[in-house]
C-alpha cells in the first residue's frame, strides 16, 4: 500500500511538473490505472483514520482522472460495508481511459451512481473528486454550484489531490473552491496547496508518494522548496574566544516622529538574534525611550542625512525602513543608505519610497514587502499579487536585483536567479502590528553573522513563523515583542551557540 506522510517532503511542484512526473512514472512501467488505484487506497486510508465511525460516504465526481480517484474510493468504501453514493457532475459515460476503468470498478462493486442536482441529499463524509490540478480558469457551472453545496453542507470533506477550484500553481480560489477538512495529495506536493488562499481551503494535508521510484522523482525539476529545520541554513557554533566584533554591527534606521516603536522593535530583534552590536538611528525625541527600554542599544538621534551617513558607514548591515515615514527626513536617510555597498534590509516605508521611483535598491539588499507594498512595487493592485504570489515574488526579485520576502500566508523568499522558497508555518495570531519590524531586524542579525542574503532571509522567515506557532496558545493579542524569547530558543535549538 502507498505510504501516507504527514511529515511532508521539501520539494514543491507546479501542476505541469507533477503531470510530467506522472508521465515519467508511467513510461517507466507503472500503468496509469495502478497509480490511480494507489491514490484511491491512500485517500481511503486517510479517510478511515480521520473518520473511522462515519459509515457513510458521498462522492462528488467530475469528468477527469480526479473523478477516477473518487470512483475507486467509492468502490473501496462499498466493499467495506459503508453506505456509498456517487453524485456525478456531467455524464459519467464521457469518462475515458483510466477514469472509465475506475467507473467500471465502482459499478462492479455495487456503488449507486446518480446524476448530481442541487436537490441531491448529501450524507456522511463528502469526497471531493470534482476538479483536479488541470483547472486553468474560473470554475464554471454546474461545478461552481456543486462546490457551493459542499461548502454549505456542514459535513466533513476530504479533497482528492487538491480542493476543487483551488489553483495548484498559485493557491488562489478560481471563483469558488471547496473548503476541505482533509486533503490527500499524490506523487508531488503542489505549490498552490501552501500559499495564497490555500490555508482556508486545504485543511489538514497528507501526502502519498504512490511508491514512486525515487530516482525518477529526484530528476524532476521543482518550482520551490519548503522551509524546514533540515532545509534552512545554520549559524556556525561560536568559538570560546568569541567577542562582539565577530558577529557584526547592525544599524537600524527609522522611527520618524510618532513612529519610534517600529525602529526599536527592529533593533531589539537584531540584538536578540545574536548580532554583536546594534545601533539605532532615529529621531532624537525617541532616544530616551529607547535607552529606557533597551540600554544595550547604541541609540543616536539624527536629524539629517549627514548625521545618519556617519553612522551608516561604520555598520556592517543596515536595516532601513521601520517607522521611517515618507517625509523629507525619511527620504533623505533612505537616499543616503541607497548609495552604500554593505548588505541592507529594506522594509515598510523604505519600500514605499522605492516604489515611488526616486531611487533604486542597493546591491545585496533584502526587500520584505507585504502584499500591499508588493503591489506598489509592481505597479499593480493587491488582487493581482495575491492571485499569483510565486510569480509576484520572482518578478520583484528580478526587477530589483534583490532577495525578496513576500510576506503573508505561505510567505515566499525569491532571488534574482529564480530560487524560490516557501514557508508553510505561522499562525493567525501573528496578524498584528510590529511583526514585520521584528522580521526585518532578525534578517539583519543573520546577515551580520555571516549568512548570504537568500539564506538569511529563509532562516529568518522560518524562525519568525515557528516562533509564532509556539506562541499560538496565547491567541489574540500576541505582541511583536512576545516573539523575542521564542526566536532565541528556536535559534539555539537549531544552531547551538557552542558545540
Amino acid at each position: 500500500m502507498p505510504d501516507i506522510q504527514e511529515d511532508l517532503p521539501l520539494s514543491l511542484y507546479s501542476a505541469a511538473q507533477v503531470r510530467e512526473l506522472d508521465a515519467r512514472l508511467i513510461a517507466a512501467g507503472i500503468p496509469g490505472f495502478e497509480l490511480m488505484s494507489r491514490a484511491a487506497h491512500a485517500a481511503w486510508r486517510a479517510l478511515r483514520r480521520r473518520w473511522p465511525q462515519a459509515g457513510a460516504l458521498t462522492v462528488l465526481a467530475g469528468r477527469g482522472n480526479n473523478a477516477g480517484d473518487g470512483y475507486l474510493v467509492a468502490a473501496l468504501a462499498q466493499r467495506a460495508g459503508w453506505r456509498v453514493r456517487v453524485l456525478a457532475v456531467g455524464d459519467p459515460q464521457q469518462l475515458q481511459g483510466d477514469a472509465a476503468q475506475a467507473l467500471g470498478e465502482a459499478r462492479q462493486a455495487g456503488v449507486a451512481i446518480e446524476p448530481w442536482s442541487e436537490c441531491a441529499p448529501l450524507e456522511g463524509v463528502l469526497v471531493d473528486a470534482l476538479l483536479g490540478t488541470g483547472l486553468g480558469g474560473t470554475v464554471r457551472e454546474p461545478y461552481a454550484q456543486a462546490i457551493r453545496q459542499v461548502n454549505a453542507s456542514g459535513l466533513p470533506v476530504l479533497a482528492v489531490d487538491i480542493p476543487s477550484g483551488l489553483s495548484a500553481d498559485t493557491g488562489s480560489a478560481l471563483g469558488v473552491a471547496v473548503r476541505a477538512e482533509l486533503t490527500v495529495t499524490f506523487i508531488g506536493l503542489k505549490i498552490g496547496l501552501f500559499t495564497g488562499e490555500a490555508p482556508d481551503h486545504v485543511g489538514t494535508l497528507v501526502f502519498a508518494d504512490l511508491a514512486a521510484d525515487p530516482p525518477i522523482v529526484a530528476a524532476q525539476p521543482v518550482t520551490a522548496r519548503r522551509l524546514a529545520a533540515g532545509s534552512v541554513a545554520r549559524l556556525a557554533p561560536r568559538p570560546r574566544t568569541a567577542h562582539k566584533g565577530h558577529f557584526g554591527h547592525v544599524l537600524v534606521v527609522g522611527g520618524d516622529l510618532g513612529l519610534g516603536g517600529a525602529a526599536l522593535l527592529g533593533a531589539e530583534s537584531a540584538l536578540r538574534a545574536g548580532a554583536g552590536l546594534v545601533s539605532l538611528a532615529t529621531r532624537g525625541a525617541h532616544v530616551p525611550a529607547a535607552l529606557a527600554r533597551r540600554p544595550e542599544l547604541m541609540s543616536r538621534g539624527v536629524e539629517s542625512a549627514n548625521q545618519a551617513l556617519a553612522l551608516m558607514t561604520r555598520a556592517d548591515v543596515l536595516v532601513v525602513g521601520p517607522g521611517l515615514g515618507q517625509e523629507v527626513w525619511g527620504r533623505s536617510l533612505l537616499s543616503a543608505a541607497a548609495g552604500l555597498a554593505q548588505p541592507q534590509v529594506w522594509d515598510a516605508d523604505a519600500l514605499n519610497l522605492l516604489a515611488a521611483g526616486a531611487l533604486g535598491a542597493p546591491a545585496h539588499a533584502v526587500l520584505t514587502p507585504h502584499p500591499g507594498e508588493a503591489a506598489r512595487l509592481l505597479d499593480c493592485d493587491i488582487g493581482t499579487v495575491q492571485a499569483d504570489r510565486p510569480t509576484a515574488a520572482l518578478a520583484l526579485a528580478r526587477r530589483h536585483g534583490s532577495v525578496v520576502v513576500l510576506k503573508g500566508a505561505g510567505s515566499l523568499v525569491a532571488d534574482p536567479e529564480g530560487r524560490l522558497a516557501l514557508c508553510d508555518h505561522g499562525h493567525p495570531a501573528m496578524a498584528g502590528a510590529g511583526l514585520g519590524d521584528v522580521l526585518a531586524g532578525l534578517i539583519g542579525a543573520l546577515l551580520a553573522q555571516g549568512l548570504a542574503p537568500f539564506e538569511a532571509a529563509c532562516l529568518a522567515v522560518w524562525l519568525h513563523a515557528r516562533a509564532g506557532e509556539r506562541l499560538a496558545p496565547m491567541g489574540r493579542g500576541l505582541l511583536a515583542s512576545d516573539l523575542f524569547p521564542a526566536i532565541r530558543q528556536l535559534l539555539e535549538e537549531h544552531s547551538p551557540c557552542l558545540n
